[in-house]
C-alpha cells in the first residue's frame, strides 16, 4: 500500500534532491474575526500518538447489574484525564511565536504571551492563554479521548469497553514518558493502555536568512505589511519525514484560517473563495523568489 511521503522517502530516497522542502500543508495566514494578522511558518511539530484504553469484564445479563461495570470504569477515567494538564514547557519556536505576537495580539492576550516568556512562566499567563484551544496546545502535550466502543446487546453487561485517546506530543517528549502519565492519571488497574503505532518525531527547522527572506518577498508582494512569525503546528503533517532526512522543511500554506475557528478534519471544513486566490498567488510569488537565489 503506497503512502506518500513517506512511501515515497523510503523507496525512492535517490529520487529527492533538495537542500530543503516547502510544504503546502501547514502554516499560512492567520486570522482573527476575518482580519488578517500575521502570516506563520511551521519550523516545527507536535507529534502525533494515539492510545488504546481498554477495560474487560466478566459481563453477564442487564437484569443484574454491578458496580464493576467496564463502560464505569472507562468512563471514570476519561472523566479524570479530561481534568489533567500536561506540564507547560516552550521551545525556541515557540518563544519566539508568543515573543512576535505578544505585539501583534492586544489586551489580556497580549499580556499573557509576555508573562508566559518569564523564567519561570507566569501562572495567570499560563491560565489565560490556556483558555484558547490553540495556545494550550501550542505550551504543552495534549491527550483527548477521539473514540468509543463497548457492549455487544443492550440486555448484556459489557464484557469490554474501548476509547481511543490521541496525544499530541510536544517535541522531545517521550511516547514513553506520555503512556507513564496516562497510567497514573487514569489510576485504574483494570484498564490497559496501549499504543497503537510507533511515534514519529522530527526535529524543528532553522529559520536561516535565504528562507526567510524567500518568504518575506512573497508575503510583502501579496500581502504589505504583514508580519512573519514562525510557529509550532500543533497537528502532524508529511513534512516530518523530509525533517527526518535531515532536510529542513517549512510549512508555508498560502490559505488562511481563522485561530478561533478550526474546522480541519470536520464536515464542514472550508475556505474563503478570495484566500484560495489569493493563496494561488503567494505560492507563485514564493517560487520566483527562491528560483531567483
Amino acid at each position: 500500500m503506497y503512502n506518500g511521503a513517506e512511501w515515497l522517502l523510503q523507496n525512492h530516497k535517490d529520487m529527492i534532491d533538495g537542500v530543503m522542502c516547502f510544504n503546502a500543508d501547514s502554516g499560512g495566514v492567520e486570522k482573527r474575526k476575518g482580519h488578517r494578522r500575521a502570516y506563520v511558518v511551521q519550523a516545527a511539530e507536535k507529534v502525533y500518538q494515539s492510545y488504546r484504553l481498554e477495560a474487560k469484564g466478566p459481563g453477564g445479563h442487564s437484569s443484574q447489574p454491578s458496580p464493576d461495570n467496564t463502560i464505569y470504569h472507562l468512563a471514570n477515567a476519561l472523566v479524570r484525564l479530561s481534568h489533567y494538564q500536561f506540564t507547560v514547557k516552550l521551545s525556541d519556536i515557540t518563544r519566539r511565536y508568543f515573543a512576535k505576537m505578544s505585539e501583534i495580539e492586544t489586551g489580556v492576550d497580549a499580556e499573557a504571551m509576555k508573562g508566559i516568556l518569564k523564567n519561570p512562566p507566569d501562572e495567570k499567563a499560563i491560565e489565560q492563554l490556556s483558555r484558547s484551544a490553540f495556545y494550550n496546545a501550542l505550551i504543552r502535550t495534549t491527550a483527548v479521548a477521539t473514540m468509543l466502543e463497548a457492549g455487544h446487546a443492550e440486555n448484556a453487561l459489557p464484557q469490554s469497553a474501548r476509547a481511543v485517546v490521541n496525544c499530541r506530543l510536544l517535541p522531545g517528549e517521550s511516547p514513553e514518558e506520555v503512556l507513564a502519565t496516562l497510567k497514573k492519571v487514569i489510576a485504574d488497574q483494570q484498564i490497559t493502555i496501549t499504543p497503537m503505532a510507533t511515534a514519529k518525531p522530527s526535529p524543528a527547522s532553522p529559520m536561516t536568512s535565504e528562507v526567510v527572506k524567500a518568504i518575506e518577498s512573497a508575503i510583502t508582494k501579496q500581502w504589505p505589511g504583514l508580519p512573519m512569525v514562525p510557529v509550532m503546528e500543533t497537528g502532524a503533517t508529511d513534512g516530518l519525514y523530509f525533517r527526518q532526512l535531515g532536510i529542513p522543511t517549512y510549512g508555508v500554506v498560502g490559505t488562511a484560517g481563522d485561530v478561533d475557528d478550526q474546522r480541519a478534519h470536520g464536515k464542514d471544513e472550508r475556505m474563503g473563495v478570495e484566500d484560495f486566490y489569493q493563496g494561488l498567488e503567494f505560492h507563485y510569488q514564493l517560487i520566483k523568489a527562491i528560483a531567483s537565489n
